[in-house]
């Protein structure tokens, strides 16, 4: 399972979903929007966004039980 977590500097919504997904044994790629403006366009707001084998599982404000549920699924 590839995990990346779409983040910028000073969210502390991305700081949470950092460490929450950090206990993961899967990989984690943690991706800066702001270092690309096509990034920016896409997730400016949506930050953090979690995406898996190349689909968005969640976004936004979210907690662990609501997160490792999802993951759950996949």
């Amino acid at each position: 399972m590839k995990i990346l977590l779409y983040s910028r500097r000073g969210c502390h919504l991305c700081e949470q979903a950092e460490d929450m997904l950090a206990c993961l044994a899967a990989e984690l790629t943690i991706v800066d929007i702001d270092t690309d403006v096509e990034l920016v366009a896409a997730f400016d707001t949506r930050v953090p966004v979690v995406e898996v084998d190349g689909r968005i599982l969640i976004e936004g404000r979210f907690d662990e039980r609501e997160l490792f549920a999802r993951l759950a699924r996949t």
